[in-house]
């Protein structure tokens, strides 16, 4: 097996151009990991809590501040506008493309920007946090899915992965960026680590304008010439060799199978194996908010400095670090492990660091020996999150879905993360703080994050299948012959799509329904016999049509 990823010796032509072009397209998460890690710092800046506040004095220091429920609102309404961006994300990559569905994306995104950029107090503020967030939410569902449909599939997860990279990335620029301003007497303390975005955003824009659109969403179109190529572009062959012609093919076929069996609607996205797959992604993306992430990235610094941790900038510094470099481990492991086996260990990890720092925190409230123990489980917490759930949750989502209905349930799979996403920023002042109202957890709320850890151990062994290796159209296979995650390991594909048309072409397309097994069943009985002249199909003489 080896421990280095190479490119299979059968694959022909070059993976360096989708590879290169997967990891540009990545960098739209600095945009997302940047605006939702800076305003934690912002938060703690002392002239902008005084600028903002609106008469609230911080019960910890006596200073002006605002209060829990301005501070709520502040952080939540870029995830409320993420979750809206998240659900029109479907009908502007279907409508516009992937490739200017990110340009459009981008756009809403810097208006957001130049609101917040231009705010003195929290209405302009807050409206600049929602259209950002408007723009997040869009790009975030859009960038995996350019990714997936672009990327070879023996190294497609670690591709998808790099966006969750991207995302550390922009965390720990907002947090360096935040504590280089943190103690300027002017507007510029928070005006600087916002404005930086536009500069994330040029770089987005002009790298968009020279990459290709997917050749999925051309065949989707019914655009094959345009899709040969974009696929020659991708993969460096002509657009006559026998591999991209056959792999173009087997796009083609596996599309018209799918939209043999329904229409792309919404309603679609519900039923049979798509809807299995929808719940799948959409659990897997709340759980991924639900482990508690975002508390240390969202209010990190604030909770840090109200435990009584001296410096508690340089220590979110510290953990964006931890972030980030816990993230390559993922990318590697999520080829050479696979995607159940590095969720289920991450999942464990997680689960046993934060019941430690949740029970050392009760035993020890006020004690430095539980500030230490909560800084260094901390930054072990994140390592099993930023190796596994984080990388590997946008990697699964990104493979799931037939690409009839991929832009639409990736939208909504995407806008579950951020719905979760939203509620724990709305909430967590109110369960972490002191005062009338508030549950006042402090550090126990790490009990509830590490139950919900425990949760995604048995989700993980009920619901996630193994997709490594597999292409986009094989995944499809999967779910159509294997009806428990926990057998997928040993599935392998059998039967192309193109097989399964022409099938399907010899035997009409009304009468009984078959499975994709009777299908394949029936492949292996006209190779073995192929002079046998096979009248209506062969299942008990009548015409067959086929469904997953």
């Amino acid at each position: 097996m080896g421990l280095m990823i190479k490119k299979p010796e059968h694959v022909a032509g070059s993976a360096v151009p989708a590879i290169l072009i997967g990891l540009f397209v990545a960098f739209g998460g600095v945009l997302f990991g940047y605006d939702t890690g800076t305003i934690g710092g912002i938060l703690a800046m002392p002239y902008w809590r005084t600028e903002f506040s609106t008469g609230y004095k911080n019960l910890e220091d006596g200073l002006p501040d605002v209060s829990p429920s301005q501070s709520s609102e502040i952080v939540s309404l870029l995830s409320a506008g993420t979750f809206f961006g998240a659900l029109f994300a479907a009908p502007t990559a279907d409508i516009l493309g992937r490739r200017m569905g990110m340009i459009a994306s981008t756009g809403v995104f810097t208006f957001g920007v130049i609101l917040q950029t231009a705010a003195t107090a929290i209405p302009l503020f807050v409206a600049g946090r929602f259209f950002a967030g408007l723009g997040v939410g869009l790009i975030s569902a859009i960038i995996p899915l350019y990714q997936s449909e672009t990327a070879p599939k023996w190294i497609r997860g670690a591709i998808v992965g790099c966006y969750q990279l991207a995302i550390t990335i922009g965390l720990l620029l907002a947090a360096i960026v935040d504590n280089a301003t943190k103690d300027r007497n002017d507007t510029g303390s928070y005006r600087i680590p916002i404005a930086v975005q536009f500069a994330w955003a040029i770089i987005m824009v002009v790298g968009m304008l020279i990459l290709p659109e997917t050749p999925r969403y051309y065949i989707k179109e019914g655009k094959g010439e345009q899709a040969a190529k974009a696929l020659s572009r991708l993969r460096r062959l002509d657009v006559d060799h026998p591999s991209l012609v056959e792999e173009l093919a087997e796009v083609k076929a596996n599309h018209e199978y799918e939209m043999s069996l329904g229409k792309s609607t919404y309603a679609e996205c519900f039923k049979g194996t798509v809807g299995k797959r929808l719940a799948t992604g959409c659990l897997l993306q709340s759980l991924q908010q639900l482990t508690g992430v975002n508390f240390i990235f969202y209010y990190g610094t604030s909770f840090f400095s109200n435990s009584g941790i001296e410096n508690s900038f340089i220590i979110t510094v510290i953990t964006n670090v931890v972030n980030v470099v816990s993230t390559f481990p993922g990318l590697y492991l999520v080829e050479k492990w696979g995607r159940r086996p590095l969720l289920l260990f991450g999942a464990i990890g997680m689960f046993v660091c934060q019941y430690i720092i949740a029970s050392v925190n009760t035993a020890l409230p006020d004690s430095q020996v539980a500030n230490k123990v909560l800084i260094a489980f901390v930054c072990f917490y994140i390592y099993f999150f930023a190796s596994s759930w984080g990388p590997v949750a946008w990697v699964v989502t990104g493979e799931l879905f037939p690409l009839k209905s991929r832009a639409k349930c990736l939208s909504m799979t995407t806008a579950s993360n951020w719905l979760l996403n939203w509620a724990i920023a709305y909430s967590t002042p109110y369960l972490v703080n002191g005062g009338a109202g508030n549950a006042n957890l402090q550090g126990k709320v790490f009990f509830v994050w590490g139950s919900f850890c425990l949760v995604c151990c048995f989700f993980v062994w009920a619901l996630i299948y193994e997709t490594k290796g597999l292409s986009l159209e094989q995944v499809d296979e999967l779910y159509g012959k294997c009806s428990k995650a926990w057998q997928s390991k040993s599935f392998r594909p059998t039967i192309s799509f193109a097989e399964v048309q022409d099938i399907r072409g010899s035997v009409g397309g009304d009468g009984r329904r078959a499975t994709l097994a009777e299908i394949e069943q029936d492949a292996v009985r006209r190779k073995s016999v192929p002079a046998t002249h096979v009248e209506n199909g062969g299942y008990g003489g009548e015409k067959a049509a086929y469904q997953v």
